[in-house]
């Protein structure tokens, strides 16, 4: 017999192509919370196209009910230094009615798995000093802050 507990709990597994459509409300909402304007047909396009091209690996959090609450999008670097593929965790989001019910860590842990799968170095991140939720939420899952790194970034618009 199932424990009902667990029977109400999200579970987490890699996104497929049928899930693209549900998925890019989810990448919208994360775009705008970042502060850019709200646009469906694009972000099914870029995500399609990183799935189409094998670009990325996006994990998805699915509730019993079938909703999609949260992902985790994750994009292949490589350290010369390691002389290994480590993996970029670029972005990560929850659902807003569904935050603060243990779905980051779970995504979290299973990037953790699938680098551990892949024999990769490592997962790198970065975040907005200002995001008090996601910097507790990185911390507690035993991601290091690298203090003694400068982060640069170039761009044409000299944003």
């Amino acid at each position: 017999m199932k424990d009902p507990n667990l029977m109400n709990e999200s579970s987490i597994r890699p996104l497929h192509a049928s899930d693209l459509e549900k998925v890019a409300f989810l990448f919208d909402q994360y775009r705008v919370f970042y502060g850019e304007v709200s646009d469906y047909n694009s972000a099914l396009e870029f995500l399609g196209e990183r799935m189409h091209e094998n670009e990325s690996i996006v994990f998805i959090a699915v509730e019993p009910n079938g909703h999609f609450s949260g992902f985790v999008q994750l994009y292949p670097i490589f350290s010369s230094v390691k002389l290994k593929r480590q993996w970029l965790l670029n972005d990560l989001f929850v659902a807003e009615d569904f935050r603060n019910n243990g779905i980051g860590r779970k995504l979290i842990d299973a990037c953790k798995i699938f680098c551990r799968e892949t024999n990769s170095g490592g997962l790198l991140l970065e975040t907005a000093k200002t995001n008090i939720s996601a910097n507790n939420l990185y911390l507690n899952t035993g991601f290091k802050v690298q203090y003694e790194q400068n982060f640069y970034f170039w761009d044409e618009s000299g944003r």
